[in-house]
């Protein structure tokens, strides 16, 4: 799975943002705070589910289990505005 290239990550240094291009049929923007940024990052090359956990685990001192339940929960609710290709 990969970021849609119609939505554009943007980090202004304090706040990332997930910004949609016209092309895109979800008209908003999505505030992403740290963790999800990480997601949002690795999401920039083609990767899996398990290799963002990986990279939460080794970026946070959290339980898998729990950061597991949290990457699929953000990928879920990208994929449900058409922020991923699968």
């Amino acid at each position: 799975m990969k970021l849609n290239e119609d939505f554009i990550i943007h980090n202004t240094g304090d706040e990332t943002l997930l910004v949609p291009t016209s092309k895109a049929s979800f008209h908003g923007l999505v505030q992403a705070n740290e963790s999800v940024d990480t997601i949002l990052h690795c999401l920039t090359k083609d990767t899996t589910e398990d290799e963002i956990v990986s990279e939460m685990l080794k970026k946070y001192d959290a339980d898998e289990q729990i950061i597991r339940e949290d990457v699929r929960d953000v990928i879920d609710k990208l994929r449900k505005i058409g922020a991923i290709n699968e």
